[in-house]
């Protein structure tokens, strides 16, 4: 056997070689996290038993990493992997030092904005400049980290990856409220009333965001038990004192007005907090609030007013530092759409157009069918993660479906425009691309996994320990919530509309084109569906938003194969699998177009409307469309 150097040299294969790296780092661990001589014997016998001709020698490396988790030696993969890449350190130049003086100066144009940055910014940037070298030069095969500098795949969160971070989570804010919690080694008891409650959920928000890489999402329906509390606070506090002296209807205007202005406390407290916080990357912590009138709602009532009041101060926006009214890009609303206020002639159906005002100035909150949910998540409605980001349905040891609490692993988005150029036209070369790059996906979405495997929940308390995910021991590892569908590994994709057009030659919209753009995202269902019988991992897909990934990816494609008429000259791609703009159809005809993709991509979701020249009685009647038809859509103006 001829094992491929990284220069392509072939030279032959030696097994000692393999027994050596091992046992030096055998060295660096404890005796009983170390490889037996059984165990080494064991690996070695693997890979010599593949029988192949030619191997490379990163495939090799990659083998002996796979098989050391599979026996958990976690430790011990992890001083293989560092002495595995010591020597890149020699083998390829450092920039890193260039880019960070850059940072420090002010002058590197991607991060600079055209702004100065804080000292904390600066930090950030420092940091994550570093992981990013060291994520490409040590800690990824280098396969993968190839794969990402050339826009075939990303890797998300790079600039994270050596810290042992989830990238997103749905966290159990009402677990964290009603059973109290641990913060920087206080006990933080049950709340007694609504403000107590938002200013505890803000402090966990902080926490959390500091400890992740991404959005966290948080069900605020927890907190109508906490606003029914402030009411009967005050109504035990003004009877106590005025009654027999004031009528029972003054002393309720009397609770409910002060009721209202704790309501209108809490809110702007969480509004304000969310915005001037410092999460981990020196900007404000990415929270997505989930907004649902669920008529089976036990605190219904408390719940419609706090989503109401959330919605009025999102209408009024926040003054910057010139005074002047701006839209807050945090936190996300997402806002559900039920029976009861889908303008249907619900009860609710005033907070429904509230809402529509509200999006029409503030682009949030974005619109959640809990029909079309409830269609394709077997009968449940819960919040997205991340952008849009969907968890699958999966069931406690009580036979109940929960979602709070979970999380996704990671994410590796696949770039479908690149594959669709590089075959030219023909169909067949793309499919054999396609699995290639699919291939490279998965290896990278396991070292997001790896990556997790056999750290302890001492790492972040609030996420492990004290109730935002679970509350596991101290020093109790986390590997029981990587599997079995507790958490997920996301499977991004985008620009599948100029996939459809560099393939088919046609528009996404046209029968052909739409037929292909399904099969492709079908396939990529059935791939997950395999990784998820061969690992016990949950693996989703979905629909990128990023527009962040779809400049990425057209730049690069730019770059490799230069300027192509409708496909990267537009500066990005288009996102997941959204009809491009550029398209003549009418907006119910795109809406029911993209629909028939979210039966299949259930990882991620979306549906953009513009609203520019909509009028409100046509506003309102596609409110109702998407009720019916589409699960996750949000307003453009």
């Amino acid at each position: 056997m001829k094992v491929i150097k990284r220069d392509g040299r072939a030279v032959d294969y030696d097994r000692s070689k393999i027994q050596i790296a091992i046992e030096k780092a055998n060295q660096e661990v404890s005796s009983s996290n170390r490889a037996s001589t059984e165990d080494i014997k064991s690996i070695i016998q693997y890979i010599e038993e593949l029988d192949k001709k030619r191997i490379l020698v990163e495939d090799i490396q990659d083998i002996i990493e796979e098989r050391l988790m599979q026996i958990k030696k976690y430790e011990l993969a992890k001083k293989y992997i560092v002495y595995r890449y010591t020597r890149a350190l020699v083998r390829k130049q450092n920039t890193t030092d260039e880019t960070i003086l850059g940072i420090i100066r002010n002058e590197n144009s991607e991060e600079k904005q055209n702004t100065a940055m804080t000292a904390a910014e600066q930090r950030n940037y420092i940091a994550s400049e570093v992981s990013r070298d060291l994520t490409k030069r040590l800690l990824l095969p280098e396969k993968i980290a190839k794969a990402n500098e050339e826009g075939m795949i990303y890797f998300h969160n790079e600039d994270y990856f050596v810290h042992p971070m989830i990238n997103s989570s749905y966290i159990n804010m009402e677990s964290i409220l009603d059973n109290g919690t641990i913060v920087n080694g206080k006990m933080i008891e049950q709340p007694k009333s609504f403000l107590v409650a938002c200013i505890i959920a803000t402090q966990v928000i902080a926490t959390i965001s500091s400890n992740q890489c991404f959005g966290q999402s948080i069900n605020m329906s927890c907190f109508g038990k906490y606003l029914r509390k402030s009411y009967d606070k005050y109504k035990e506090q003004i009877e106590r004192e005025y009654k027999g002296k004031l009528t029972e209807e003054f002393i309720e205007n009397l609770v409910r007005l002060r009721v209202q202005s704790e309501l209108q406390s809490g809110i702007q407290l969480f509004q304000y907090q969310i915005n001037t916080l410092e999460a981990i990357n020196g900007k404000e912590p990415v929270v997505t609030l989930f907004l649902h009138i669920d008529e089976q709602d036990k605190y219904l009532k408390e719940n419609a007013m706090i989503i109401e009041e959330i919605l009025k101060q999102r209408y009024e926006g926040l003054k910057d530092e010139n005074e002047n009214i701006v839209t807050p890009e945090y936190p996300k609303l997402v806002y559900v759409l039920d029976e009861c206020n889908a303008l249907n002639g619900g009860e609710y159906d005033y907070i429904t157009k509230l809402a529509i005002k509200c999006s029409a100035k503030r682009k949030y909150p974005i619109y959640l069918s809990a029909k079309r949910m409830r269609e394709n998540y077997k009968g449940n409605v819960f919040c997205p993660i991340g952008n849009n980001i969907f968890l699958t349905p999966w069931k406690n040891e009580e036979g109940k479906y929960q979602f709070e609490g979970r999380f996704n692993q990671g994410i590796v988005s696949i770039n479908l425009p690149q594959i669709a150029i590089l075959a030219d036209g023909d169909e067949q070369k793309f499919w054999n691309i396609l699995d290639e790059r699919l291939e490279l996906c998965y290896e990278a979405l396991m070292c997001r996994h790896y990556s997790l495997v056999g750290i302890e929940s001492d790492i972040s308390p609030m996420h492990w320990q004290h109730g935002a995910i679970s509350k596991l021991e101290k020093r109790e590892r986390i590997d029981s919530l990587l599997y079995g569908g507790y958490s997920i590994l996301t499977l991004g994709y985008i620009g599948i509309a100029e996939m459809v057009k560099l393939i088919k030659g046609k528009a996404l919209s046209t029968e052909e084109g739409h037929q292909f753009a399904l099969k492709v995202i079908k396939h990529l269902k059935e791939t997950s569906l395999k990784w998820e019988k061969e690992t016990n991992i949950e693996f989703v897909i979905c629909g990128m938003i990023s527009e962040r990934l779809g400049k990425r990816f057209a730049q690069k494609d730019k770059e490799k194969f230069g300027t192509i008429k409708d496909i990267n000259d537009k500066g990005k791609y288009t996102s997941a699998y959204c009809l491009n703009k550029k398209e003549n159809i009418g907006l119910y005809e795109k809406l029911q177009l993209e629909s028939d993709f979210e039966k299949i991509s259930l990882g991620g979701v979306i549906s953009y409307i513009n609203i520019k020249k909509l009028n409100e009685t046509e506003l309102e009647n596609i409110i109702k469309y998407i009720y019916e038809n589409i699960q996750l859509s949000e307003f453009e103006n």
